[in-house]
């Protein structure tokens, strides 16, 4: 069964439409990385499956039932923008009082458990005001866990992070995930910390969905690549693009050659032309790379 089916989604804000027409299918069990630019149409969608605002037309369905369906809702848990905390209340009351908000009968033993799951444990006396971003993020997250949700949405929970505090939330996504069966769909913008975690992905743009794929997939698609440093690099690039079809300088000073060819074919070719090759390795681009080219193969 798939956690989230939506067909033919659209939705207008006045004489902006932000959805058109847009598909989605997140199997049970996956981390979704949901991937598109600013005003794509993201966060629209992510507020449309938690119930927060009403689509104008197609239709969504949550574990093979309508969205709308009251033991559905009951299901998800969300943390879209910041959770909705007192700033002068400490971290173990607005879980409290969020227990109370949904009805959860053993509160205590659910807000230790929700906390324990983001390693916020310790901070159950902090004021919520005095967490840092990482861990007002894994509150949130806590927040959202409560009641034992089947589908988590969140929406740049990662975003502003330190290294640290992405390792974390990274850690605390796959044990929810792995060992607790809880789906997520996960947008953001910083893609490198995507890929280490998502299963699968769906990357929207101008409200439409332009490809969903598995992560394996995703790694078959990449493209491989020769990336080289040489003598005379100006001279090297130059060769090279007379004699394969795509050429290219990175930022970090590397020519990139993605014709199928070896490194021994590119190092006998320029020292045969008085180049010396100084580095040279094999590579694969990344999720952050192969959604910059779709996008610019959209601008075409």
């Amino acid at each position: 069964m798939n956690a989230i089916e939506i067909k033919g989604l659209t939705k207008n804000f006045g004489p902006k439409q932000a959805l058109s027409g847009l598909n989605m299918t997140v199997p049970q069990g996956a981390i979704y990385g949901f991937i598109g630019e600013n005003g794509s149409g993201k966060s629209t969608t992510e507020k449309i499956i938690c119930g927060l605002i009403h689509e104008g037309g197609g239709s969504v369905k949550l574990f093979g039932k309508p969205h709308t369906d009251a033991d559905i809702r009951a299901k998800v848990g969300v943390l879209i923008e910041a959770p909705g905390c007192f700033p002068n209340l400490s971290v173990w009351n607005n879980m409290m009082l969020q227990a109370a908000n949904l009805g959860i009968k053993d509160a205590e033993r659910e807000v230790v458990k929700m906390l324990k799951a983001v390693r916020m444990e310790g901070a159950a006396s902090n004021k919520y005001k005095n967490c840092s971003l990482g861990m007002k993020q894994r509150i949130g997250i806590a927040m959202a866990l409560l009641g034992e949700p089947e589908l988590l949405v969140l929406d740049e929970p990662i975003n502003g992070l330190d290294a640290d505090g992405m390792r974390i939330m990274r850690e605390v996504l796959c044990n929810l995930a792995n060992n607790h069966g809880v789906t997520i769909v996960i947008s953001s913008h910083i893609l490198g910390e995507l890929e280490k975690i998502a299963t699968h992905y769906g990357i929207v743009r101008g409200g439409k969905m332009l490809c969903e794929m598995t992560a394996e997939e995703l790694e078959a698609s990449c493209r491989t690549y020769t990336a080289l440093k040489a003598q005379e690099i100006n001279r090297a690039k130059m060769l090279l693009g007379c004699k394969y079809s795509r050429v290219e300088e990175d930022e970090a000073g590397y020519i990139r050659v993605y014709d199928m060819t070896s490194p021994e074919e590119i190092v006998t070719y320029l020292y045969e032309n008085g180049i010396l090759v100084n580095e040279i390795r094999k590579a694969k681009i990344g999720l952050e790379e192969y959604y910059i080219d779709l996008m610019k193969e959209g601008n075409r």
